[in-house]
């Protein structure tokens, strides 16, 4: 539905604001806020995955983790034998 508003300066300022902070339209924050302020959750966010598979399972985030901590490991090694 297409309609007149009449904004507040101050209202319009944080809208704006929103705006650009979130990269969204001024029309999107304004809905969404609306929603807000009349409790209902606004639409969820829709995420389009980069990849086509699944992330494989040999990846998971506990690899990452250890593999971060073995190149700590390495580091502090290299740092004592110098």
């Amino acid at each position: 539905m297409r309609t007149t508003v009449t904004i507040d300066a101050d209202t319009e300022a944080l809208l704006r604001h929103e705006a650009a902070r979130t990269g969204q339209s001024f029309k999107v924050v304004l809905n969404q806020a609306v929603k807000r302020a009349l409790g209902r959750k606004p639409d969820p966010i829709r995420v389009k995955p980069v990849f086509p598979a699944p992330f494989p399972e040999e990846f998971s985030p506990q690899s990452f983790n250890q593999l971060a901590a073995d190149w700590e490991d390495e580091d502090t090694v290299k740092e004592l034998s110098s």
